[in-house]
């Protein structure tokens, strides 16, 4: 079903964020009920949002993508961080977050696309695996992942520091 999804999908093209792009990417990252209440949104971005796209573009273990659709707008984004472990016997490890496609478009397909492409970059910097945090209000979030082959194997917690 999912593949007869991406047949139908508008295109769009995914690549690594520009700094260009940082004020349409917190547009997507507000746009919906959570990153509303959290997100500023304005042109030009806030500098904090600008100074964050410099660390991460300087990361080597950090990816910034965006997914621009044939006009060159962009619909989609997400940050991939790529870690070093011991566990499962030296497996490095992606993570995925901040994965959101604009709300117009949602339920097209969109999002699958670009879930894989963040699952063939993170198979071609030798990751084992792929783990993604998804806040737990996000209930049609969940079905989507798990849509892709995603299990719910833990449970995440966090503290504001």
């Amino acid at each position: 079903m999912l593949r007869r999804a991406m047949a139908t999908a508008p295109k769009i093209t995914v690549r690594p964020a520009r700094r260009e792009d940082v004020a349409a990417i917190v547009a997507l990252l507000a746009d919906d009920g959570l990153g509303a209440g959290r997100e500023v949104v304005s042109d030009p971005p806030a500098p904090a949002y600008l100074e964050a796209f410099d660390r991460i573009a300087a990361n080597p273990r950090a990816l910034l993508a965006v997914a621009e659709d044939a006009e060159g707008r962009a619909v989609g984004t997400l940050q991939l961080s790529f870690i070093a472990g011991l566990s499962n016997q030296g497996a490095e490890l992606a993570l995925v977050s901040a994965v959101r496609i604009a709300s117009s478009l949602r339920g097209q397909g969109l999002g699958e696309i670009l879930m894989q492409w963040a699952m063939d970059e993170a198979r071609a910097r030798g990751c084992r695996q792929m783990e993604l945090l998804s806040h737990a209000s996000r209930t049609d979030a969940h079905r989507f992942y798990e849509r892709l082959g995603f299990v719910s194997s833990h449970i995440g917690m966090k503290r504001a520091l």
